[in-house]
């Protein structure tokens, strides 16, 4: 094992160990959020969002309104450090392992901002070019698999954050709308939590928060 697998074993063998998961679904319709995006890009030909920069500028806005998701807790001192912006950490494959880089204040960056940002990490990423306070702490993280067609799946806690987002694919399923039987493009998103500091209802208070920017993509511009 090389020194990025043995961090990345012992820092998520001490998530299992200390933090207490648990775990939120729900699906969301992302045919609004995948027009606006057709949208932006057709206007602005130079600028190429992709799916995954619209979804973390949701989760950023999402950990706004429900600030108490937007933490980190101190086992030492056991205090729970709350955050007045979203740094969100996006979790990337690299040779031989995974690496976090974070998208500092990704509620404050527009859409364009995010989406330029991820390209210059995820790059600096795969080259060992990041400094150590480029993917170093983070107040919330998103792993995204929806690429390597994952339909859903459960993340680890990013420690000493207490909330991790994992997102599948987006596909069509059916879905019943007013009684009927609908096509609609749905994605399952996974919310796993420290229970020490997260419960089960605040939880649910920010994926529900989440799916409403998901669902209505013309909040996340304002």
């Amino acid at each position: 094992m090389n020194a990025m697998r043995k961090a990345i074993a012992s820092r998520l063998q001490l998530a299992k160990r200390n933090a207490p998961h648990f775990r939120l679904s729900i699906e969301v319709n992302v045919e609004a959020l995948q027009a606006l995006r057709q949208q932006i890009n057709d206007t602005v030909p130079q600028l190429k969002l992709s799916i995954n920069d619209m979804l973390i500028k949701a989760a950023a806005v999402a950990l706004i309104k429900v600030p108490e998701v937007n933490v980190q807790y101190d086992e030492q001192k056991q205090q729970i450090l709350q955050f007045k912006d979203a740094d969100i950490s996006v979790a990337v494959a690299i040779e031989n392992g995974l690496i976090t880089p974070i998208v500092k204040a990704a509620n404050q960056k527009s859409l364009a901002t995010i989406s330029s940002t991820m390209r210059d990490l995820a790059t600096r990423a795969k080259t060992g070019k990041l400094q150590p306070d480029e993917f170093q702490g983070g107040s919330f993280s998103i792993s995204n698999l929806g690429m390597l067609g994952i339909k859903n799946f459960d993340a680890i806690i990013n420690p000493p954050q207490g909330a991790i987002m994992a997102l599948g694919r987006s596909e069509a399923r059916a879905v019943v709308e007013h009684d009927r039987i609908v096509i609609r493009q749905m994605m399952t998103v996974t919310l796993s939590c420290d229970h020490r500091v997260i419960d089960g209802a605040l939880g649910a208070k920010f994926l529900a928060s989440f799916k409403q920017f998901v669902e209505n993509p013309a909040l996340i511009l304002v």
